[in-house]
């Protein structure tokens, strides 16, 4: 798991960071780099086409492993993709280049949808999904400090073609070691699917014209996402510059829309089927032939409406509760990265070397350490505890910021009073204004760090091992919607009433989370008592 949670984000923090490193060297204009920005879309977007990992196997890759005939080939390609481009100069092959970096994107995606379904289908008592969640993020959060950070100190010595062939040698290396990894049986996927067909002609199950048309309705919808999200993308690699379309303006307009077409309609459209079959209209009769349908429509059936269906029916009217915790549990997280800088460097008046110090090496080491703690907690306290803990530090700490913002005198006396200036100023380069600064980025990274790790283990609990891939893409891709909509808004705010204004703001949101987190707490524990178990785990919510 840690392995999978490396090569996981180290593509993550090389496309879409230090990639604009290497361009902005080489001479590249930032209306170009502004495209390559595109390549983002590949993660924003990737439930699209989550529903192929759940449902399609790959043609002499099937033994390795349900998971990891997508996990290690992704990894495989990636190590090559990253190899290759090392060999080319960007300014002179700028197109070979931009079209390695998209598919890139597209495989690593791909390998974070199959890896977050691993995770799910593989954990059991000896490794629970909460200490693989939080395995997983602390080899995230390394990638992203080698691929970030590290990889911008190792490009100046040795320079980019080479520590680019270095990263892509990384993942050939974990590809290959990946092979040895755990996984579900190599036929699982194919008995899974047997059971399925034979599951839609048994009594009470829905009448073939019921599902076709929910798979009209619902593929629609996805035709028109996918579509758009292409569409878009074409228009911007081969129009003019003064011609392609705004990449922020299409994600804050079509950013919901995609959401609410690919997961608000057809989980309506799932709660119908589940009403009409619990009330016994349009369903196969006891003693009726059975009608098989469209075998190509039942497969298209099983692949996106299931795993919506099951889901809706298992959570019914809970379901409005999840949707709203996972909209607001990561809220601060979602919003704030945007802002990060120019609050440290624009409001703050820190430099540049001073906010690498205090966010990339300190505040990523605290972040490891929260999420050490978080799974700590997690073994120790339970899931619901933890989750809720997290979400009480995760709004305390926008006050720390908040102080910040008006001098930061609260802040320093902490750090004065604990001996962390004192620390601080040992070291060449040290104040006491970095020190409140890195104090402050240290402990809310920490709770950071631990909310992360609360809400990867809820999410992945709350998710079908059978539908694992397309259930947790669709509920982790809403965080897109909330950072869509609340970055414009919390942008307008800050201009016209400042950052203590808004982070005291945050604080309150913060607050909503609290209380959605003690009220899944009680339906959990609810469940749990319903299903004659004293504390609720996986097996209540499968």
């Amino acid at each position: 798991m840690a392995l999978f949670g490396f090569a996981s984000g180290l593509p993550f923090a090389l496309f879409l960071g230090t990639l604009y490193a290497w361009l902005s060297e080489a001479g590249v204009d930032l209306e170009t780099m502004g495209v390559f920005s595109l390549i983002g879309l590949a993660y924003a977007f990737q439930f699209l086409w989550s529903p192929v990992l759940d449902r399609v196997n790959l043609p002499g890759l099937k033994r390795l492993g349900r998971r990891k005939q997508w996990i290690v080939p992704a990894q495989v390609l990636l190590g090559i993709i990253l190899v290759t481009m090392a060999g080319l100069d960007p300014a002179a092959s700028l197109g070979w280049f931009s079209l390695l970096a998209a598919i890139g994107a597209f495989a690593s995606a791909t390998q974070d949808i199959a890896i977050n379904a691993w995770r799910i289908d593989i954990a059991d008592e000896d490794a629970p999904i909460e200490i693989l969640s939080t395995v997983y993020q602390m080899g995230f959060r390394l990638a992203s400090l080698v691929g970030g950070a590290l990889g911008l100190i190792i490009a100046a010595r040795i320079g980019w073609p080479q520590t680019y062939l270095f990263m892509g040698a990384v993942l050939l290396v974990i590809g290959i070691a990946g092979l040895f990894a755990p996984d579900t049986l190599a036929n699982r996927a194919s008995g899974e699917q047997e059971e399925d067909r034979a599951a839609l002609t048994r009594p009470g199950q829905l009448l073939p014209r019921v599902r076709n048309l929910a798979l009209l309705a619902v593929g629609l919808l996805w035709a028109w996402a996918l579509g758009t999200v292409g569409l878009f993308m074409a228009r911007s690699m081969t129009a003019l510059p003064e011609n392609r379309p705004d990449p922020t303006a299409f994600t804050a307009t079509y950013g919901p829309l995609i959401v609410v077409a690919t997961i608000v309609l057809p989980a309506l459209i799932a709660a119908w089927l589940v009403k009409l079959q619990r009330d016994g209209r349009h369903v196969v009769a006891a003693g009726q032939e059975p009608d098989g349908g469209n075998t190509v429509a039942n497969h298209l059936y099983r692949a996106l409406i299931m795993p919506l269906v099951e889901f809706v029916g298992r959570m019914e009217w809970s379901l409005v509760l999840i949707l709203a915790l996972v909209l607001t549990y990561r809220i601060c997280d979602a919003i704030w990265g945007t802002f990060a800088y120019p609050f440290y460097l624009g409001e703050l008046q820190y430099s540049n070397d001073e906010v690498a110090v205090a966010s990339k090496f300190f505040g990523v080491g605290a972040i490891m350490l929260g999420l050490a703690l978080g799974g700590w907690l997690l073994t120790v306290l339970g899931r619901m505890p933890t989750l809720t803990l997290g979400a009480v530090l995760a709004a305390a700490t926008n006050l720390l910021y908040a102080d910040l913002a008006v001098g930061g005198a609260r802040m320093q006396a902490v750090s004065d009073a604990t001996g962390f200036t004192w620390a601080v100023l040992q070291f060449p380069g040290g104040s006491e204004r970095l020190a409140r600064l890195m104090i402050t980025i240290g402990m809310e990274n920490l709770a950071v760090g631990i909310a992360g790790a609360a809400y990867v283990a809820w999410l992945s609990s709350i998710v079908a091992k059978g539908h694992s891939a397309v259930q947790y893409a669709l509920l982790a891709s809403l965080t897109l919607l909330v950072g869509t909509l609340g970055r414009g808004a919390l942008g307008q705010m800050i201009e016209r009433q400042g950052y203590y204004e808004v982070f005291l703001f945050v604080t309150w949101i913060g607050g909503l989370a609290i209380v959605l987190c003690i009220l899944e707490w009680i339906r959990e524990a609810r469940a749990g008592r319903r299903a004659g178990i004293v504390a609720p785990d996986r097996a209540a919510t499968d």
